[in-house]
Formats: structure tokens, sequence, C-alpha cells
């Protein structure tokens, strides 16, 4: 017996609504991450409207994640180290800027993706 409230299968499906309600915190709280669900909105519409392949929906799919991802987790350290200090700290500023430069980099290949599928259409 585990003793744990519910059993294992509450616990892991009770997993899906906990990251839930961190990507509706997100979306509620934090301009970029609606900035990029905008973004990821129109990445859609477009690529139904140009008819896309599956191989192509795959990728942009993985793009799209994971630009959202790095964002979610971008805004969920800087919660933490605002938490942790309001002051000027150099290690805060560098973990800041290097979570907001892995965003960058995701934003950078997800561009890429979207170009490699949608330029050729537009040629």
């Amino acid at each position: 017996m585990n003793g744990a409230a519910g059993g294992p299968w509450k616990r892991f499906f009770g997993g899906f609504v906990f990251a839930a309600r961190g990507v509706l915190w997100g979306i509620r709280s934090q301009r970029n991450l609606r900035v990029h669900a905008a973004a990821a909105v129109a990445v859609v519409a477009l690529g139904a409207w140009q008819g896309v392949a599956a191989w192509e929906w795959c990728a942009l799919a993985l793009a799209i994640g994971l630009v959202m991802g790095a964002e979610l987790l971008n805004s969920a350290l800087e919660v933490l180290c605002d938490r942790v200090t309001g002051e000027r700290d150099e290690a805060i500023r560098i973990a800041k800027d290097a979570a907001a430069g892995g965003v960058l980099l995701a934003a950078l290949a997800a561009a890429a993706v979207g170009a490699v599928v949608f330029v050729p259409r537009w040629s």
C-alpha cells in the first residue's frame, strides 16, 4: 500500500491539472507568452490555409511547443529569482539572461522551421 491519497492514477492525471494551470497562468500573466500564442494561432491558420503536409505539421507543432515551453520555463525562472531577492544580484542576472537567450534561440529555430515550410509556397 502506498498510502498516498487517490492512488497513482489520480496523482498521475492530477499532474496534468497542475501543468494546465501553469500554462493558463502564463497566458494570463506573461505578455511574451501571449505574443507567442498569437503567433502560434497565426501559424496554424496559415498552415491550414496553405494545406501543409503531415511532416510539416509535425515540424510546426514541435517548433511551437519548443518556443512556448521555453517561454514558460523562462517565466518560471524569473518568478523564482524575483522571489529569492528583489535586489540586484549578478548570478540572478546571468540566470535570467541565459533563460531569455534560450527563448531567443527557440524562437529563431521556430522562424527557420516556418521559413522552410512556408517560403517555398510563396516563391
